[in-house]
């Protein structure tokens, strides 16, 4: 169990023998300094009580974030008016779907996010 206790900056620790009060200005990590805002926009402050967690490791905050990598792909140009989408893969994908292309533009899937675009007929 770890207490923080923020009137004598400490770290309180009773998972070594017996109680370990250590400054906090000691325990932060070098890494501190470079704490990643998360897509959420999610930030601790420097004194924050939540940080404790990563007192001896980092944030890892993955760069690869699902709707930019799902905005890299191109729309898919079909020729019908309706096309279904079940997000492929079988049983890795999602329910099916249908998805009306009457309106121009490109349109996405509810699940996946795949778009696509009816070809235009000239």
């Amino acid at each position: 169990m770890a207490v923080f206790r923020t009137g004598l900056r400490c770290f309180q620790s009773s998972f070594a023998s017996g109680n370990l009060q250590v400054p906090l200005k000691y325990m932060r990590n070098t890494y501190a300094s470079v704490e990643k805002v998360t897509h959420t926009g999610q930030k601790y402050d420097e004194d924050d009580w939540k940080k404790v967690r990563f007192i001896d490791g980092i944030k890892l905050v993955n760069d690869n974030i699902a709707a930019k990598l799902i905005d890299e792909i191109p729309p898919k140009e079909v020729s019908q008016r309706v096309i279904s989408c079940d997000g492929g893969g079988g049983a890795l994908g999602h329910p099916k779907v249908f998805i009306n292309l009457d309106k121009p533009g490109a349109h996405a899937c509810g699940y996946c996010g795949l778009r696509f675009k009816k070809k235009e007929h000239h």
